[in-house]
């Protein structure tokens, strides 16, 4: 590979390779070289855990509140093959692949190809230059993303939304206290009130306890004038 072409993927990366071999090796798709060994193969499967890796990391940290589920859900959209696949392609990084004259006109592969090439150029960095280049580069490049899920995780989660404006504004957390429960065991109902400090808000009920939880937490995001009732009639449905 020539080093034009290693400058310019340089430049796109925000990284001087110490060892350019690494970064032409991530650039090599199998159908272009004699031994899968000198392809890029070995970097994607590095490459994926590291991008997990840092994705988990930075998700962990960011959103205190989100349980072990929701967590999972906005990681495994963020690593999906797609969305690795939607990024190659939007720095163009696939302009550099150098793969096989039978792979040129394929386009079945396209995806797996853009999102494989990502992943080997993530591990590219992180063996050249150890896990900073890497997370940087990831972060920059996942960071929208990270801004878009946050906002569809939260659009109908009012809890987390009541939970950030209290912690904000009180510097504590809201509370959810039990008022009554009817029906019987297989198909019960719950009522619920939010409490912060000393003030209860308006109850709700729900079919189970996180859905009262999310209905309260509504109610309490009312009274506060956080959220105004009117606007908000279409998410409330969605929640339920």
């Amino acid at each position: 590979m020539d080093q034009e072409t290693l400058h310019r993927v340089e430049e796109l990366l925000g990284h001087k390779f110490q060892d350019q071999n690494i970064l032409a090796r991530a650039l090599t798709h199998a159908s272009s070289v004699d031994s899968r060994l000198d392809s890029n193969e070995r970097l994607e499967f590095l490459g994926d855990s590291i991008l997990s890796v840092v994705i988990c990391q930075s998700l962990f940290e960011r959103f205190e509140d989100y349980l072990e589920g929701d967590l999972t859900k906005v990681k495994s959209m963020l690593v999906s093959r797609e969305t690795c696949a939607k990024l190659s392609r939007k720095i163009k990084l696939h302009k550099y692949l150098k793969v096989g004259k039978g792979m040129l006109s394929s386009r079945a592969l396209s995806r797996s190809l853009a999102a494989g090439l990502l992943e080997a150029v993530i591990a590219a960095l992180y063996l050249d230059g150890g896990l900073e280049p890497a997370r940087a580069f990831i972060l920059d490049l996942f960071g929208s993303m990270i801004d878009d899920a946050d906002a569809q995780q939260t659009q109908g989660n009012y809890k987390s939304v009541l939970q950030h404006y209290v912690q904000d504004r009180l510097g504590g957390s809201p509370n959810y206290m039990l008022l009554d429960e009817k029906g019987p065991d297989h198909d019960k109902a719950f009522e619920l009130a939010v409490v912060i400090e000393d003030r209860q808000f308006a109850s709700a009920w729900g079919n189970n306890k996180k859905e009262a939880e999310q209905k309260a937490a509504y109610n309490a995001l009312i009274e506060l004038g956080v959220l105004d009732s009117r606007s908000s009639d279409d998410d409330e449905t969605a929640a339920e």
